[in-house]
């Protein structure tokens, strides 16, 4: 039995909600945030100490993409008299939570075969030329 019926058309990669959260395990940062905000709950500022390497512009879209995906919380808890707000804070949600041992188990995999990895695209490469 295979995974995916095949051929696999256009219409049906775009139905895929896999995709969508491969897309978001596999973005850069999102699975870093949600790891944070998963121990407890970060302001902004925070966050933006805590990453080393990421502008606030990207922290905020990835922010944005995991509340979104009802993977983190946003929590307004500070409000100016002129409707300006001064403090969030971010939590990961029960379902942000549920996906975390998920991509555990595919770090600790990357881990364990790191070697065999490495060998298997330094024999794709070849021979270095000379």
């Amino acid at each position: 039995m295979s995974l995916v019926e095949v051929p696999v058309t256009t219409e049906q990669r775009a139905e895929c909600h896999v995709s969508d959260v491969m897309a978001r395990v596999g973005e850069r940062w999102s699975v870093l945030v949600l790891s944070l905000v998963a121990d407890r709950t970060y302001g902004f500022n925070e966050l933006d100490r805590a990453i080393e390497g990421l502008s606030r512009r990207i922290l905020t879209r990835t922010l944005r993409t995991l509340e979104r995906d009802g993977l983190v919380q946003r929590s307004v808890l500070g409000v100016s008299h002129h409707g300006a707000v001064e403090r969030v804070e971010y939590a990961a949600t029960p379902l942000g939570r549920s996906l975390l041992p998920l991509v555990i188990a595919l770090g600790e995999w990357a881990v364990e075969h790191e070697t065999d990895l490495r060998e298997a695209q330094a024999a794709y490469a070849g021979p270095p030329v000379r």
